[in-house]
């Protein structure tokens, strides 16, 4: 660990472990679970940032300090387009850290993760950036430029990602099994640029709502595969199915991840979109009805 004593003194009192209950019935709950923990920074009085899958659907939420003290925490905002989220506690006088302004961190940038293993308990990792650039996940996700560090995740997810003067430059999001990619970082830059729209709307509202279909998918060579379907959700009542393989959307041809969630995104939230796959040796067609994914886990 190459963090330095001073840093680690001055970043450890600032963060949070978090404990979260979710309601059985929220849609979450069958790929979350229902008792969920996590990492969060206090960056502001009655401010802790953390991600958003950790508060997600969120019927009580816990916040111990590194002292040991229990405040109440309800969730603030959430960002489903970054995955972000913030929570509210009883404002109190307690550290914090401070968002690192522009510049962003850059490549080859020493940084650090401080992340909870429980209510007590932190640790730290070390190491450098080694890519800034696009992320897509199986789940409806994109980051335009995502962190990518040497730094792997010691604890809970959702703990900041610092630089070498002890500022927070990102959230820390997934563990990665590439080499030399050891976890992905949300940018600060998420929160720190729409900072008043997020805490007074609790999302980005001025941003326009997006196509959302509720299923999970992976690329295999130039084939875009469904790996799973979220009960409840468009995909699944428009009758798509565990390995369909997307060939189009409305008739626009689609080879990877990337382009499937392009194209979705072309539409806004409501919006039919058509699907053409292929199963079990044939080519079917499914009108699908979008939603909002903000609307569906609310």
């Amino acid at each position: 660990m190459n963090a330095s004593v001073r840093l680690l003194e001055q970043t450890l009192p600032a963060t949070v472990h978090l404990q979260v209950t979710v309601p059985e019935d929220h849609p979450s709950a069958a790929v979350l679970g229902t008792e969920r923990a996590g990492t969060g920074t206090l960056i502001d009085a009655g401010l802790v940032l953390t991600v958003n899958y950790v508060v997600l659907g969120a019927q009580t939420v816990r916040v111990t300090l590194i002292d040991g003290r229990q405040l109440p925490g309800q969730v603030a905002s959430q960002d489903f387009h970054s995955g972000i989220a913030v929570v509210g506690i009883p404002e109190e006088r307690l550290p914090t850290l401070t968002l690192r302004p522009a510049p962003e961190i850059a490549l080859g940038d020493d940084v650090f993760i401080v992340a909870s293993v429980g209510d007590g308990g932190r640790r730290a990792s070390s190491g450098g950036v080694t890519s800034l650039g696009f992320f897509d996940a199986n789940w409806e996700y994109t980051l335009e430029r995502a962190i990518f560090t040497t730094a792997m995740n010691p604890g809970l997810g959702g703990g900041p990602l610092i630089d070498t003067a002890g500022r927070m430059v990102g959230v820390v999001s997934l563990n990665l099994n590439e080499i030399g990619r050891f976890s992905l970082s949300i940018p600060i830059e998420h929160f720190r640029d729409h900072r008043d729209e997020l805490l007074r709307f609790g999302r980005r509202a001025s941003r326009p709502s997006r196509a959302w279909l509720g299923l999970y998918c992976y690329t295999v060579r130039t084939h875009v595969v469904i790996a799973g379907l979220l009960p409840g959700a468009p995909a699944e009542k428009a009758g798509l199915a565990q390995g369909d393989v997307v060939l189009a959307i409305d008739g626009r041809e689609v080879r990877s991840r990337r382009e499937l969630y392009q194209q979705l995104w072309s539409h806004r939230a409501g919006e039919q979109v058509t699907l053409e796959v292929y199963r079990e040796n044939a080519k079917l067609s499914f009108d699908v009805a979008s939603a909002d994914a903000e609307e569906f886990f609310a």
